[in-house]
C-alpha cells in the first residue's frame, strides 16, 4: 500500500483503455459461492485458489507468505497460492485474465478501484458472502464498507486502512526553543508553532504538489473546511468549492509566508523531516515503519484541525471475489474462508504500516501495546474520510493533484487551478457515466 496511490496515474490510464473493451462483459457480476459459503470453514473437496495482490514492498512480502503458510497448514482442503505483483500490473492484467477465466479467485484492491472492477463485471456480488461470514458495516470503521460498494451491492470486504498523521521532529523543535511535549492540534497552535520555528530560521512544514503527500493533505483540509470532492452521485467535481479554495490557499500561504520552501521535491518533505531541516510532516501511517526515524527523536499525532471540523484522509484496501469465466463455486467458498481467517489474524499487519480494518482486531489493547505509534491514527478513524467509490474515479482524481501542483508552484492561483481541474474532472465523470452506466 505504501506507494499504492502513486501507481494510479498509470493505472487510471490503463483502466480507461481496458474498461472500454470490457464494459459489455457484464455490468454487475453474479453472486458467487452459493450455499457452500457459510460462517464455518469451507468443507468441500480440496481446491487450490489463486490470490493476487500488490504487496511487493516493505514487510508485506515477508509477512504475507507466512500468513498463507499458516492458513494452508490449518486447512487441509484449501491451498492458497500467493501471486504478488505491482499494483499497476494488477490493474492491467486483471480484466483480460478474468474474461479468459484465468484470473485469481480472490484479490485485494484499493477502495477507489473496487467500483471500477465491479462496473466492468470482473467481480462477484459479495452481499451473500458478507452475510454468510457474519460481517456487517459495524464490524469495520464507519463508512468503510461503502468504499467496497457499487450500484446498491457490496463487492468488497475491508482489509486495511491508512490515515494521515502529523509527524514531528522533536530535535528540531527543541533546537528552536519549542517544547515538543504539546503537539499543536488546531490552527492557532499550529500557526504559532510555525511562526516560532520561522523566527528560529526553520521552515516548519514543507508543502509539496504531489500525491505523496500534498494531495492527501489538501483533501484532509477540504473536508475540514466542510467541503467534499464530488457531489452525491459523483457526476460533478466539487473540490473547487469555497472549502477547496480555503484548503489550497492555506497550503500556498505556507509557502508565500515563508513557513515552507517553494518547489519541494516529491518525498522531499519526509526527507527534510528526517534530516532535521523541518519540524512537521503530514504523512501516512505507513511512515511508522520508516527506519529513518530510528535516528531522531520523533512523535506522531493526529493532524491538526485547520478548518471548522475534524477530518483526515485515509486510503483503504478490500478483498474481492473474482467473476472468472466458469468460476468454480467451491473455490469462491474456499476464498471466503481465507478472507475471514486473514481478517481474524490481521493484528500482525501493523508491521507493514497499515491498520487492520476489522474492529475486533484493531480495538484489541494488545495492538497499541505492541505498536504504540499507531494510537494517533486509531484515534482519527471516527472522522476519517475514505476514497470516493465510483467507476473510473482515479482518472478524475488525477486532476486534483494537477491543481495542487499548479498552485503550490505558483503557476495558477488556488481558485483558478481548482476550477480548471474541476472542469476537466467533470469531462471524465461524464465519460465514465457513458462508459460504465449509472
Amino acid at each position: 500500500m505504501k506507494k499504492g496511490t502513486a501507481r494510479r496515474a498509470l493505472a487510471a490510464t490503463l483502466a480507461l483503455g481496458v474498461g472500454l473493451a470490457l464494459t459489455g462483459c457484464g455490468s454487475s457480476g453474479s453472486t458467487g459461492g452459493g450455499a457452500s459459503v457459510s460462517g464455518e470453514d469451507y468443507d468441500g473437496p480440496k481446491v487450490s485458489i489463486s490470490f493476487w495482490n500488490g504487496w511487493t514492498g516493505g514487510a508485506a512480502p515477508v509477512l504475507v507468505p507466512k500468513l498463507i503458510e499458516k492458513f494452508n497448514s490449518e486447512h487441509d482442503n484449501i491451498e492458497v497460492k500467493n501471486v504478488p505483483m505491482e499494483w499497476a500490473d494488477v490493474n492491467k492484467k486483471l480484466p483480460l485474465a478474468v474474461k479468459a477465466g484465468k484470473g485469481p479467485d480472490v484479490a485485494v484492491a484499493h477502495g477507489d478501484d473496487v467500483a471500477t472492477y465491479a462496473a466492468q463485471g470482473l467481480l462477484l456480488k459479495a452481499d451473500d458472502i458478507v452475510k454468510a461470514l457474519g460481517y456487517s458495516a459495524d464490524d469495520f470503521p464507519e463508512g468503510l464498507m461503502d468504499a467496497g460498494a457499487y450500484s446498491g451491492n457490496q463487492y468488497g470486504i475491508p482489509w486495511s486502512v491508512t490515515p494521515l498523521g502529523l509527524y514531528v521532529n522533536n530535535d528540531v523543535l527543541k533546537a528552536a526553543g519549542i517544547d515538543p511535549a504539546t503537539v499543536p492540534s488546531d490552527k492557532d497552535a499550529y500557526m504559532k508553532a510555525l511562526e516560532a520555528l520561522k523566527a528560529a530560521g526553520v521552515q516548519g512544514e514543507w508543502v509539496d504538489g504531489y500525491v505523496f503527500t500534498g494531495t492527501f493533505e489538501f483533501q484532509s483540509l477540504l473536508w475540514q473546511f466542510g467541503g467534499d470532492l464530488y457531489n452525491e452521485d459523483v457526476s460533478k467535481a466539487t473540490f473547487n468549492s469555497d472549502a477547496g479554495v480555503q484548503a489550497l490557499t492555506h497550503m500556498t500561504d505556507l509557502i508565500k509566508d515563508g513557513y515552507s520552501p517553494a518547489n519541494v521535491a516529491q518525498d522531499g518533505n519526509i526527507k527534510g523531516l528526517l534530516a532535521g531541516k523541518t519540524a512537521y510532516n503530514w504523512n501516512g501511517v505507513w511512515q511508522t515503519t520508516n527506519e529513518g526515524f530510528n535516528s531522531i527523536d520523533w512523535t506522531v499525532a493526529p493532524v491538526p484541525q485547520i478548518g471548522t471540523e475534524k477530518a483526515v484522509w485515509s486510503s483503504s484496501t478490500h478483498w474481492m471475489f473474482l467473476n472468472n469465466k466458469g468460476q468454480d463455486k467451491n473455490k469462491t467458498a474456499a476464498a471466503a474462508t481465507f478472507v475471514k481467517w486473514m481478517n481474524a489474524n490481521s493484528a500482525g499487519w501493523a508491521e507493514t504500516g497499515e491498520l487492520p480494518a476489522a474492529n475486533e482486531v484493531r480495538n484489541d489493547p494488545a495492538l497499541v501495546e505492541k505498536y504504540p505509534n499507531l494510537k494517533p491514527f486509531l484515534d482519527q478513524l471516527p472522522y476519517a474520510h475514505y476514497e470516493t467509490s465510483a467507476p473510473g474515479i482515479t482518472a478524475a482524481n488525477a486532476f486534483i493533484t494537477t491543481a495542487l501542483n499548479e498552485a503550490v508552484t505558483g503557476k495558477k492561483d488556488p481558485k483558478q487551478a481548482l476550477d480548471d481541474a474541476a472542469a476537466k474532472a467533470d469531462e471524465v465523470l461524464k465519460q465514465n457515466k457513458t462508459k460504465y452506466g449509472d
